[in-house]
Parts: structure tokens; C-alpha cells; sequence
């Protein structure tokens, strides 16, 4: 298998920066020939050993980190100290990375991304090693007679590929922008049921594109990371403005909404994330919003906007209830500004005015929508089952965009 990395030969961009980047910031490999790195009867060994391991995922991850800290001391402080939401990552990674063996393009893309949102834990080259043999030996303890010579031929060449991908696309990233921002939090607003607006000026330029997420750290809980999306388009003071809710037992989220003050110092990891308006075919755009699901809604209303009005927006929001319907009276006034934007608002469980229904039903409704993009944003089972839902009706895969929420890199039920 052969990558070709575009490696820049000039001083790094975080070096002495005078403006932000123009455009989406998240760097990507460009596979040259890419080839599976295994063979269709490797691939088979590796999904056979899986589907053998599986049922014991859970004690497989406690034990591959129990002998990873005890054999290599070195790598944990890179972790937090509680480990359970890392064990989950983990997990949701190899199953990915399982799933995309037999499609290198994605595989590639995939595990690049990973390879430069590790950067901010601190990862080297040098770990990979540490991290590969520790996972075999994992998967060999539970695995017991199953785990034969060929399948470990075959996850010590599937993990070699991932793991020289990963680093490849840490080098390039490294030789153009930093790990992660210090960002002082300067604007604070409760929006009631449990949702903050937080706005924070980066130290220095954070470029990005409408769409995107961030992670972010908090001073209070170290090596942890929550995925947000900035609920606005770039702007010319660089601040970036991130809707939370806190979340019942989630440390980062409630410390942001119920503790973070003006003046404080958070921490953000790069960009990531494809759900930018460059991606869309068609000039006529469907957005579907759950909750604060409307944040990277918001920012490419405001990119759409910034250049001009070129495309014509259905915008439909979502909840529950008539209370929980979030931002409503935000976007009523954007809608007002801009004649290419219509609203509407549906709500599932109470009987008030306007459209009753849950998402899914409500576009069914109000489609067919198989001649625009369309962006889905919110809780997990609103964008499959919307997904589901347009496609049944004509709507190109394709042409669906969503954050994804099958990789470790979101935080998800």
C-alpha cells in the first residue's frame, strides 16, 4: 500500500501568524495507488477473530490498557484518570477500522484524521509500537485457540498500515499548525434548560470552516475532550461561539455551562469534520436541525450569507416540545434578513400551533428533497432515522452530510 503525503518544506504556519487560513483547515492525505492493505483472505482472518472477540470488547479494552500503562509508565499522564469514556473510543476505533479494511480510500481517511487529533494527546511515532503490541496481546488472551498464527500475521500488517498512515498524517499536520489553541473564553450566555453559549478568542488564528467541530478541553477536567460545533461562520475577530448542554454525569459540558467564567482559559484541538458547505452539489439546500444540533446548522446559514445568498435554504428545526424548541427566535430572524431561508418548526410530543410531527415524518411530508443537499444535525437516532427517511424517498446518499457519529472522535449514546 502507497501514500503520497504533500509535505510543506516551509516554516509552519503557527509560527508567526499574521491571518487565518482561508479555507477548511483540516489537512488530508491524498492516497496515490492506494491498495488494501490486506488480502481478501487476511481481511477474512481479521473480521473472523473479531466476530470471536467481540462479546468480551468490554474486559478486551480494560486489559490492553492495564498492560499498556504497566509495561510502558510513560504514556499515562497522556490519558485522564478516568478511563471509561477512553475504553469506549478505543473500541468504536478498531470496530471502524475493521469495518474500512477492505476500502483503503476511507481507511486512509479515516485513520489520518485520527493520526493528527492524536497530536493534542501528546502521541508520537514512538508509542505506536508500544500501542500494537499491547493490542495484540490483548486480542491473542481473549481470542484463546482461535487466535492462530495467520490471523496474528494478519492484524500485525492491518495495524503496521494504520499505524504508518497515523503518523504520516501527524508529520504533515505538525509542519503546519499547532496540536491546540489556548482560547480565553470572553462572552457567556445561560440559554435556559441546561444550555450555554460560550464564545472564545484563540491566542492565536483558528481557521475553520462553517460545519465543522471542535474538541475542546477544560482547564477543570485535563485529557478530557468534548466534540462541539462552532455555531458560527468564521469571523473577522476570530472568536468562535459554541452552544453546550449540559449533559447528566458529562464533566466537560457541565463545566462549561455551569462553571466557566469570563477570562478563562480553555484548550481546542484542530477542526474536523466534513459537513462544510463546499460539499454540496446542488444549489438547493435542506437543513434539519434536533436541538443544540442547530449550532453547525447556524454557521452555514451564516457562510451562505457571507457569500452572497447562492443557494435556497429549507431549514426545518425539532424537538419534543413547544420549550425545547432551541433557537427558534434566532433563526425567525435571520429568516427575515435573508429571502432564500425558510423555517419551519416541528414538535413531536406536545400539541401546540404550527407543524406536529416528529423530523423524519415532517420532511416525508413536506418532500420529495432528492434534488438538494442535504445537512442533518442533532441526537444520533433523529439523523439516522431522517437519513432512512429521505433516502426511502428518492434522496442520493450521497448528497446526505453528517458529522460521524460512527467514529470515536464524537461523544454519542
Amino acid at each position: 500500500m502507497r501514500f503520497r503525503i504533500n509535505r510543506s518544506s516551509s516554516t509552519p504556519a503557527y509560527a508567526a501568524p499574521e491571518e487565518p487560513a482561508p479555507a477548511p483547515a483540516e489537512q488530508t492525505l491524498e492516497p496515490e495507488a492506494v491498495e488494501a492493505p490486506l488480502s481478501a483472505h487476511e481481511t477474512a482472518l481479521v473480521r473472523a477473530s473479531v466476530a470471536v472477540v467481540e462479546p468480551m470488547a468490554a474486559e478486551i479494552t480494560v486489559y490492553f490498557y492495564a498492560i499498556l500503562f504497566a509495561r510502558y509508565p510513560e504514556v499515562r499522564p497522556m490519558f485522564p484518570p478516568g478511563m471509561d469514556a477512553q475504553r469506549g473510543r478505543l473500541l468504536r476505533a478498531l470496530l471502524r477500522i475493521v469495518d474500512l479494511v477492505d476500502d483503503p480510500e476511507n481507511l486512509v481517511r479515516f485513520c489520518g484524521h485520527l493520526g493528527r487529533d492524536h497530536r493534542k494527546f501528546g502521541a508520537l511515532a514512538a508509542h505506536f509500537p508500544a500501542v500494537g503490541e499491547c493490542l495484540l496481546d490483548s486480542l491473542a488472551r481473549y481470542a484463546g485457540p482461535a487466535w492462530t498464527p495467520d490471523i496474528a500475521a494478519a492484524w500485525t500488517k492491518a495495524y503496521g498500515a494504520v499505524a504508518d498512515v497515523m503518523i504520516s498524517a501527524a508529520e504533515q499536520d505538525e509542519a503546519v499548525r499547532p496540536a491546540m489553541w489556548a482560547a480565553t473564553v470572553v462572552h457567556r450566555v445561560p440559554r435556559g434548560h441546561g444550555i450555554a453559549e460560550i464564545t472564545v478568542r484563540p491566542h492565536i488564528p483558528y481557521a475553520y470552516a462553517a460545519g465543522q467541530y471542535v474538541s475542546v478541553e477544560t482547564p477543570w477536567w485535563p485529557k478530557q475532550w468534548r466534540y462541539y460545533s462552532p455555531a458560527n461562520a468564521p469571523r473577522e475577530d476570530g472568536t468562535l461561539t459554541f452552544h453546550v448542554r449540559a449533559v447528566a454525569g458529562g464533566a466537560v459540558s457541565n463545566a462549561l455551562v455551569h462553571r466557566a467564567a469570563v477570562g478563562d482559559v480553555v484548550h481546542l484541538g484542530p477542526p474536523m469534520g466534513d459537513m462544510v458547505l463546499d460539499a454540496a452539489v446542488h444549489n438547493d439546500l435542506l437543513f434539519v436541525a434536533g436541538g443544540t444540533g442547530l449550532a453547525p446548522i447556524r454557521a452555514l446559514v451564516e457562510e451562505i450569507a457571507r457569500r452572497g445568498g447562492r443557494h435556497q435554504v429549507d431549514l426545518f428545526l425539532g424537538a419534543r416540545t413547544g420549550a425545547e424548541l432551541y433557537g427558534v427566535d434566532d433563526m425567525l430572524r435571520m429568516a427575515q434578513r435573508h429571502h432564500w431561508l425558510a423555517l419551519r418548526g416541528a414538535v413531536s410530543h406536545e400539541y401546540v400551533p404550527g407543524i406536529r410531527g416528529s423530523l423524519p415524518e415532517v420532511l416525508t411530508e413536506y418532500g420529495p428533497w432528492y434534488q438538494h443537499d442535504v445537512y442533518l444535525s442533532g441526537p444520533v437516532p433523529m439523523v439516522v432515522s431522517a437519513s432512512e427517511a429521505l433516502t426511502l424517498h428518492g434522496t442520493l446518499p450521497e448528497h446526505i452530510h453528517h458529522d460521524p457519529f460512527d467514529t470515536p472522535v464524537l461523544s454519542v449514546p
